[in-house]
């Protein structure tokens, strides 16, 4: 298998990565305020954005081998149902913002008897604007509250990392907050009907340069549907334990490696020299329902 020169050994150290990751993040810029501010500018406009935040869950898996330090460590996303837009693709748990639900939630999550934030990322957190703090822990509290609704992930059970700067969807006119949560024990997870399964992609198959893709995406013109418009973009082939394939790609594999790149300092190889994936957008994409 070829590997992109990379140091694994932290991949593989709980604590040491942890500690990297939450350094990074948390001194990263970060450019929340102007994001949501333009989406506040835009509602006195046609082109109106809506703001979502997104949870980034890292687990952290032990071999029964070794000793509780060594590991490896992944990605907790989800694979959205048929009844949801973009079914079939791989997401973080989280959705739209509740202006008023999650205003009201945000105190008992931040500061209740189990702060999420806490510990180093409390450090960095403070050393921030307060505007910036006031943003990001909203939005933290959006993606714990659509994190419990989609897979009943206990925000008691969340150690919050850092934030991943925006990214904004052209088809969904959505700007997407994402920000880091370690999971220390994920207990007992219950999907709801808009999750079809949970998928976990360990980080280190982003530097096996053979699950690195070009995923083509093809769609009629909206100006002429005889007229077919392809798409070309990374993706990463994941392979499930049953044999099965999962392909990420889009919002959710810009977000994985925009971590890894704050974090490891990763890049991307020349994906449009792997293996091509080819997929054609179905009439029920945009809004769930069966073609």
């Amino acid at each position: 298998m070829s590997v992109i020169t990379a140091d694994h050994a932290l991949f593989r150290c709980r604590e040491d990565f942890l500690m990297r990751a939450t350094k990074r993040l948390g001194l990263y810029p970060s450019n929340f305020p102007s994001a949501f501010e333009q989406i506040k500018a835009s509602r006195k406009t046609i082109a109106s954005r809506r703001a979502a935040g997104v949870l980034l869950p890292l687990l952290f898996h032990v071999s029964p081998s070794v000793n509780h330090s060594d590991g490896q460590f992944v990605f907790q996303l989800i694979k959205r149902s048929s009844h949801v837009s973009q079914p079939g693709d791989l997401s973080c748990p989280g959705g739209m913002i509740h202006p008023i639900l999650d205003h009201m939630l945000r105190p008992f999550l931040l500061y209740g008897p189990f702060p999420i934030i806490s510990g180093s990322a409390r450090v960095y957190m403070s050393q921030r604007e307060p505007t910036i703090r006031k943003i990001m822990t909203l939005f933290l509290a959006n993606a714990l509250r659509e994190a419990w609704e989609e897979i009943r992930l206990s925000p008691c059970r969340v150690r919050f990392l850092g934030p991943i700067p925006t990214f904004s969807l052209t088809l969904f006119k959505r700007t997407i907050f994402p920000l880091v949560g370690f999971i220390e024990q994920p207990g007992s997870l219950h999907i709801n009907r808009e999750v079809e399964k949970i998928v976990q992609i360990p980080l280190a198959s982003f530097y096996r340069e053979e699950l690195i893709g070009c995923h083509v995406f093809s769609t009629t013109d909206p100006s002429d549907p005889r007229v077919m418009k392809s798409f070309q973009s990374p993706c990463l082939i994941h392979h499930n334990p049953d044999g099965g394939e999962e392909i990420l790609w889009g919002a959710t594999f810009h977000i994985l490696t925009q971590f890894l790149w704050i974090v490891m300092d990763y890049r991307l190889p020349d994906w449009r020299k792997g293996r091509i994936v080819q997929r054609r957008m179905h009439s029920g994409y945009l809004n769930g329902r069966s073609s």
